[in-house]
């Protein structure tokens, strides 16, 4: 696969109005001329990312953030790291969480939830997904479910007596007030998130709605390895791999 190949691969893989109404939340850090025959995916770009993908002979890496403006001196430091080692990097924020295959869809067939009735999207604002499980589940089981799937101490306010029977969900920092309302409009008992604030909790206590939350990482790299997978089943002979990145976030020692 070339980079030619691979840019055909997004425009194939995401609905053209999508990217259009994010254009600025996607592209490429930097673009090296070689053939492309390892991928290797992670949800953040940095540095440990990059040495690592290197460490691995990757020539593309897809991520879901580029480095944050606000991590003041990271982005020039990892593309000056690219472009040393000769690696690609493609990231794509907007687009994967609103595309029907995305961060929020692809987690919630993680932790075996049985319908997806609305995947997350945006409409002059962001939606959460919304799904349901066939039969009730006990909390603490659903609780050490997506412990397990994300390998991580999710932490857990159980806000309700009933068994979960429906969820909504909006990964990484869906920790908005405004967005729980709107899964408990669709009759959510229970909310899955990446990020919490005080706002957060307060009002999924006050509404009686369960919150899990894990990181704004973990929560969202099943996403980029759906992107991952597809992109391999359209250039056929390419090898992907996933970037492992440490718990950072819930690291409270």
């Amino acid at each position: 696969m070339n980079i030619e190949q691979f840019e055909q691969s997004i425009r194939t893989l995401f609905p053209k109005e999508l990217l259009e109404e994010f254009n600025d939340d996607f592209g490429f850090t930097h673009k090296a001329d070689k053939v492309i025959a390892k991928v290797g995916y992670s949800t953040n770009l940095s540095l440990e990312v990059i040495e690592q993908a290197k460490s691995k002979g990757v020539d593309l890496l897809i991520t879901h953030h580029d480095a944050w403006d606000f991590i003041y001196g990271l982005r020039e430091a990892c593309v000056q790291k690219l472009k040393e080692y000769e690696m690609s990097h493609f990231w794509i924020h907007g687009p994967l969480d609103f595309v029907e295959f995305g961060t929020c869809t692809s987690l919630m067939n993680k932790i075996g939830v049985d319908r997806i009735e609305q995947y997350s999207y945006y409409e002059g604002g962001e939606f959460p997904g919304i799904g349901e499980f066939e039969e009730p589940i006990d909390f603490n089981h659903l609780t050490e479910r997506i412990r397990s799937k994300l390998n991580e101490p999710v932490r857990a306010w159980r806000n309700n007596d009933n068994q979960v029977k429906r969820v909504g969900m909006l990964t990484g920092a869906g920790h908005s007030s405004a967005i729980i309302k709107l899964a408990l409009d669709e009759g959510c008992d229970t909310y899955i998130t990446g990020e919490a604030t005080l706002y957060t909790i307060q009002y999924a206590q006050f509404t009686g709605v369960n919150l899990l939350v894990g990181s704004h990482t973990f929560t969202e790299i099943y996403g980029v390895e759906s992107l991952a997978n597809k992109v391999r089943k359209l250039n056929e002979g390419i090898e992907i791999i996933r970037i492992e990145e440490a718990h950072f976030e819930l690291n409270h020692s």
